[in-house]
C-alpha cells in the first residue's frame, strides 16, 4: 500500500542545499537572533551571548574560507562535542565548502571514537577540548589519515589549531579578496554527511547522506508543522543525532527561529523558563518525567480536583472554538517558561495519557518516525492531524508500503523517495540487504490504517528500544558476552525497571564442564558472581545506556531452529 493522498498543511519554500538555506535565512532574518547561549553557565554572573543570522552567515563564510585554505576541499572532517555555537557553525562551514562532515556521538567510549575516526577516512577533526587526549592519540595512530586538529576552545598547544584562529584568518582572507568559498558549487547528489548508526560494537554502519536527501526531508517537515521567526527552541538532544539535527538545528534555521543551548539534563526546566522556549524537541522519557513532576506538584498542593474540573470546562469551550487554556493553566505553563506551545518527540512511543495531558494544558505534541537512513523522517503528525498511537502520516514525497503482511495485517515498513540514503560507506553487502530497486527496507514492523496513518508495532526482532529513545542491538552485547571462554551463548533483553525506565538484562548459558576446568569446583552462586565481574568489565567499554544491569545463569541451552538460530521469541517469553 502506498501513500498517495496529499497531506501537506503548508505551502513552504523549497531549499535545494545548505548554501541555499543559509543564503535565504541570513538575508531574510538578518537581525533575528539565531543563537543565544551562556559564555559560562557555571559562572556566578551569567553572560549571555547572542548571534544574529547576519553574524552567523559571516562566521560560516569565514570558517569555510579558513578550512578551504587548509586544503580540505573534498575531505572528510569529524565533528565531536557538546551542543554549542561552534558545532553549528562548523557543520555548516564544512558542508558548504565541498567537504564531508562526520558528526560523532560525544558519549562514545574513547576506543569507539578512535575506530570511527579511522573508518571515516577523515583528515581533520573539530572537537571540544574535553576530547583533546583522545584526538591526539588518534592522530598518532599511523593507520589513520588524521592530520589537522581543530579545537573549538581556546588552547595553547603545539600543532593544535583553534576555531577562533581559523575564523579570524578566514575573515582576513575574505577582506583580501579571497573568493574560494563563494565559488564553491554544491553537488546535491553526492555524500555530504556521514553518520554512524549504533550498529554493532565492532562495525556500526556509516550512512551516506547527500544535501539533496536532507533538504528533501527538511522541505517536507516545513509542509507538516510550522515554526515561526518568533519561536525559541531548546537544543537538548545531541546534535549528531539526525532527529535533533533536522528538527532543532536545520528547521529552526530554515524558519528564522532562535536556538538556545541546554545546560544539561537537570537544567531543562530552568532553561525552558529563562529562555522562554516555545518549541522543545525531546524523547518521551524526558517529557513523561516532566509531566509527572507537574502532576505530583498539583497533588501536593491539593489542586488535582480543581485542575481536572478546569480541564473539563476548557475542553467544552474548545468545542466552541474558545481557548482559555493559557489563562486557566497559567501557573502550570509558567513552570515551562510560559511560552511552550509545541513538543516534538520520536525514537520511542509516549504514553497516551501524557500526550492528552499536555494537550489539555495547551501544549501540542508532534510525533515523528524515521531512521538515519531516511534523513530521518518518514512519517509524522501534522499541525492539523494528530492520532495518538500512530506515528503520523508519511511525507508526500515518499512512497510507503507494508511488505510481507502477516495474518494480523502487520508487515515490514518499506520506503522509497528522495530522502533515502545513498548507501552504507564501504559496505556494499549491507547496502544491498536494505536497498532493493530504490526501496529501503526499514526492518521495522507496522501497518497503515484506512486514513493513511502509520503505526509501528515493533522494531526489528533483535532491536531493543529503551525509554530514552536509544536503540540497543542485543547481538552486539551477546557477541561480547560469548567471548568469555566458558560461556556457550547468551540472550540480552530489556525489563521494566520502574514505570519510567528500562534496564538491560542477560540470560547466560555457561558450559558446566569448561567452567570447572577454568575456575574449579564451585557453587552456582559463586560462578554467577565471577561471570558478573566479567560482565562489569565489558560494561566499562560501553556507553552507559548499553550496559547490562542484571544477569541470570543456566546450563540449559536455548531452543534453536534447524539452522541453529536461537528462537528468541520463545526464550523471551520465559524471561
Amino acid at each position: 500500500m502506498k501513500n498517495k493522498k496529499e497531506r501537506k498543511v503548508y505551502n513552504s519554500r523549497q531549499v535545494k542545499d545548505y548554501k541555499d538555506l543559509i543564503s535565504y535565512s541570513c538575508k531574510e532574518y538578518a537581525q533575528n537572533v539565531a543563537y543565544k547561549y551562556k559564555k559560562d553557565y557555571t559562572a556566578k554572573n551569567i553572560e549571555y551571548i547572542k548571534k544574529t543570522y547576519n553574524e552567523v552567515g559571516k562566521d560560516i563564510k569565514a570558517l569555510g574560507t579558513g578550512l578551504l585554505n587548509l586544503d580540505l576541499k573534498g575531505k572528510r572532517i569529524v565533528l565531536i562535542g557538546n551542543n554549542r555555537y561552534e558545532w553549528c557553525v562548523s557543520y555548516f562551514a564544512v558542508t558548504t565548502s565541498d567537504m564531508v562532515i562526520v558528526p560523532i556521538d560525544r558519549a562514545l567510549p574513547e576506543n569507539e571514537i578512535e575506530k570511527l575516526i579511522k573508518r571515516s577516512d577523515a583528515e581533520a577533526i573539530i572537537f571540544d577540548k574535553k576530547y583533546l587526549e583522545t584526538v591526539k592519540k588518534a592522530k598518532e595512530n599511523k593507520e589513520n589519515n588524521l592530520n589537522i586538529l581543530i579545537c573549538m576552545d581556546e588552547i595553547e598547544e603545539k600543532e593544535i589549531l583553534t576555531f577562533n584562529k581559523i575564523l579570524e584568518k578566514g575573515r582576513n582572507e575574505i577582506l583580501n579578496g579571497d573568493q574560494k568559498y563563494e565559488n564553491i558549487e554544491i553537488d546535491t547528489n553526492k555524500m555530504s554527511v556521514m553518520l554512524f548508526t549504533s550498529g554493532t560494537t565492532n562495525e556500526p554502519k556509516a550512512v551516506m547522506l547527500s544535501q539533496g536527501n536532507i533538504c528533501a526531508n527538511l522541505n517536507n517537515v516545513a509542509c507538516w508543522v510550522k515554526l515561526y521567526p518568533t519561536d525559541v527552541l531548546l537544543s537538548f538532544l545531541p546534535l549528531h543525532h539526525t532527529f535533533e539535527a533536522t528538527i532543532t538545528f536545520l528547521y529552526s534555521f530554515y524558519s528564522g527561529s532562535q536556538i538556545a543551548f541546554c545546560d544539561g539534563l537537570k537544567y531543562i526546566q530552568k532553561n525552558l523558563q529563562e529562555y522562554k522556549v516555545s518549541i522543545f524537541v525531546a524523547v518521551p522519557l524526558v517529557l513523561e518525567t516532566m509531566y509527572k513532576k507537574i502532576q505530583k506538584g498539583i497533588a501536593e498542593k491539593g489542586k488535582t480536583k480543581l485542575i481536572n474540573n478546569l480541564v473539563k470546562i476548557s475542553n467544552i469551550l474548545l468545542k466552541a472554538k474558545i481557548d482559555l487554556r493559557k489563562i486557566f493553566f497559567k501557573p502550570i505553563l509558567d513552570q515551562f517558561g510560559g511560552n511552550l506551545r509545541l513538543v516534538f518527540y520520536g525514537a520511542a512511543p509516549m504514553s497516551k495519557d501524557t500526550i492528552i495531558g499536555y494537550k489539555n494544558l495547551g501544549i501540542s505534541s508532534i510525533q515523528g518516525y524515521g531512521l538515519t537512513e531516511t534523513s530521518p523522517v518518514i512519517a509524522a503528525e501534522t499541525d492539523k492531524e494528530q492520532r495518538p498511537g500512530s506515528v503520523g502520516v508519511p511525507f508526500d514525497n515518499l512512497d510507503v508500503k507494508i511488505e510481507n503482511i502477516d495474518k494480523e495485517g502487520i508487515g515490514e515498513i518499506v520506503v522509497k523517495g528522495p530522502s533515502v540514503m545513498l548507501g552504507y560507506y564501504n559496505n556494499e553487502e549491507e547496502t544491498k540487504k536494505v536497498l532493493k530497486e530504490g526501496w529501503f527496507y526499514t526492518g521495522d514492523y507496522g501497518y497503515l490504517d484506512k486514513d493513511g496513518f502509520l503505526y509501528v508495532t515493533g522494531r526489528k526482532k533483535d532491536v531493543i528500544v529503551l525509554r530514552n529513545g536509544k536503540n540497543i542491538y542485543p547481538q552486539e552485547l551477546e557477541f561480547l558476552i560469548n567471548k568469555i571462554p566458558y560461556i556457550k551463548e547468551s540472550l540480552v533483553y530489556s525489563r521494566e525497571k520502574d514505570k519510567t525506565d528500562t534496564m538491560l538484562c542477560a540470560k547466560i548459558v555457561y558450559d558446566e564442564t569448561n567452567i570447572r576446568k577454568i575456575l574449579g569446583e564451585k557453587q552456582e552462586d559463586e560462578y554467577k558472581e565471577i561471570i558478573w565481574q566479567e560482565i562489569k568489565k565489558i560494561n566499562q567499554e560501553l556507553p552507559i545506556y548499553k550496559r547490562i544491569k542484571d544477569i541470570t545463569i543456566t546450563t540449559v541451552e536455548f531452543k534453536k531452529t534447524t539452522t541453529q538460530k536461537v528462537k528468541r521469541y520463545e526464550e523471551l517469553k520465559k524471561v
